[in-house]
């Protein structure tokens, strides 16, 4: 762990911005902030519209230099009751407003280069404001520097569910028309939370939650010029309204909330954004931390077999279809037609789990039929794209009205470890029995991670199917090992998965054989049907 106490990194000169010195009147004449002030592109403040407010909710994106990525989802790393082994690692950041906050967030991530990662903004959670308050806020007289402005108890509500890696529902906070937004964005558990505020330390059963407190250190002319921009070009504010919020409230607030906070800190970045060697300090400890859990659930190789798993009864049908689609020589048109003729048989199986009722019938011919009738619960697919998608058409040839949803799990070629890209779910999907479909499973990696996205969503567990053509033993293991009221239907089981976690004998890659794309050299299936390659979020 970092020492403990406080660690500053060498003060050094602010480049342009003038030396580093304590807190100065906005005077527009004074020093170093009249020639900033000068050179600022004040531009006319945007008119409010009623849309402005009206918006919807930010899409669950975390946009970096490298990469943009759906922060939905959670890692795969987790105990045999399928929890998390450790709570998220997370990093309070606090400092002055526009101290670069956000910039430093920003940059970690970015160092971090992990794709579980939430960011949580302290202004997601002010107050929502009476009719008084809103006519103080238009005027610049309400203070939103203040602990009273903010909604503290929802806040650490929300960080406690997401370090204990739950999913929760965040407000939005729209600065144009100081209110929040009718909707709610979701966001889900992850291995790291970096969560940056004014007042990050000021509470302290929210201080408790963070593994590491960092304070943005920045000099004042600079926040005041930063804060001007933002609130002129962004949200729409005047400049004089700007100054005067900055000596009534934002200056005051600072001295008497903020600055104090500075001695709780485990580390002080001054300049924010631009001092890599605090960036690397903190990178450095976060990697430690993170490998303390990076390691999926053991294959328990050698065990038996669960007995929530079900394997299509291996008759000579049966073995010969596996015998054309295992067939390298296959060509793609019997490749598409067997694997087809093998879901269906896997749906049809897949469905005797589903809990049935008695039922007596009237025939034609005016007798009675004792049969059994599926309980009046909905049936959802939920594909694990691209192979997984294959299977739907089976699924609804099969099940009459069937709703579907689609999840994009692909595993990291430099990791290992599967990245959830996309995620769309059909409404109040908790009430429904789920088959979640994947043409093949490896490690279980890409299969556990879709399992915790359907729980996050109330999907109880014992009514979750995963089906797959083929499954590895390892795969088997660690998705029953995970979650052990999950039922498991598959048409087969090989034995073991080689050095790059290709089933053996295996398929080959079922997606590139069944969509006619090309194979990677070392040819093989991973979770979804295919590797990480050139693929952007959302895609």
């Amino acid at each position: 762990a970092l020492h403990a106490g406080q660690h500053r990194a060498a003060p050094g000169p602010r480049g342009p911005w003038g030396a580093a010195g304590p807190e100065r009147g906005p005077g527009p004449g004074s020093g170093s902030l009249g020639s900033l002030l000068s050179r600022l592109p004040l531009a006319p403040p945007r008119r409010r519209t009623a849309s402005q407010g009206q918006g919807p909710p930010e899409p669950p994106l975390l946009r970096t230099s490298k990469r943009t990525i759906y922060t939905a989802g959670r890692p795969p790393w987790y105990s045999e009751t399928g929890a998390p082994v450790g709570e998220a690692f997370v990093i309070g950041l606090c400092g002055g407003s526009a101290s670069g906050k956000t910039t430093v967030a920003t940059r970690i991530i970015e160092a971090l280069d992990v794709p579980w990662v939430v960011l949580l903004s302290m202004d997601s959670f002010y107050k929502v404001l009476d009719e008084g308050q809103q006519a103080l806020a238009a005027r610049s007289d309400y203070n939103f520097d203040h602990p009273d402005a903010f909604d503290f108890e929802l806040l650490v509500s929300v960080l406690r569910k997401l370090k204990k890696g739950k999913s929760v529902k965040v407000p939005v906070y729209d600065f144009t028309t100081h209110s929040r937004r009718r909707e709610w964005k979701t966001v889900y558990g992850a291995n790291v939370i970096v969560f940056e505020g004014i007042l990050a330390f000021a509470n302290k059963e929210l201080l408790k939650l963070l593994d590491m407190k960092v304070f943005v250190d920045t000099d004042s002319d600079i926040r005041l010029v930063r804060r001007l921009q933002r609130d002129i070009m962004e949200r729409g504010r005047d400049i004089v309204g700007v100054i005067k919020q900055y000596h009534k409230f934002v200056k005051p607030a600072f001295e008497q909330y903020i600055e104090p906070s500075v001695q709780v800190a485990d580390i002080v970045v001054p300049r924010g954004g631009e001092n890599s060697v605090a960036l690397d300090l903190i990178v450095q400890h976060v990697h430690s931390q993170l490998e303390k859990v990076r390691a999926l659930a053991s294959a328990h190789q050698g065990q038996p077999l669960p007995a929530t798993l079900s394997v299509l009864e291996n008759t000579p049908q049966v073995r010969g279809m596996h015998t054309i689609i295992r067939n390298k020589d296959t060509t793609r048109d019997e490749f598409i037609f067997y694997s087809k003729r093998l879901m269906r048989l896997l749906i049809e199986h897949a469905l005797s789990f589903l809990p049935l009722k008695s039922v007596t019938v009237e025939t034609p011919q005016g007798t009675t039929y004792e049969g059994k009738r599926f309980h009046r619960q909905r049936i959802t697919g939920v594909s694990i794209l691209r192979a997984g998608e294959t299977m739907e058409q089976a699924l609804t040839a099969v099940c009459k009205d069937i709703r579907l949803g689609k999840i994009l799990i692909q595993t990291n070629h430099d990791t290992g470890e599967p990245e959830l890209h996309y995620l769309r779910l059909p409404k109040e999907i908790s009430e429904d029995y789920v088959i979640l479909m994947d043409s093949t499973v490896s490690t279980g990696a890409a299969a556990m991670m879709a399992v915790r996205v359907l729980l996050d969503h109330d999907v109880p567990e014992e009514r979750i199917f995963l089906l797959s053509l083929l499954m590895a033993e390892m795969g088997v293991h660690s998705v029953a090992y995970a979650f052990p009221r999950v039922r498991i239907i598959t048409t087969a089981v090989d034995k073991r998965i080689n050095e790059e976690f290709h089933i053996i004998p295996g398929i080959g890659n079922f997606g590139d054989r069944y969509f006619g794309t090309d194979a990677p050299p070392a040819g093989g299936e991973r979770e979804g049907g295919t590797a990480l390659r050139g693929v952007r979020g959302g895609d």
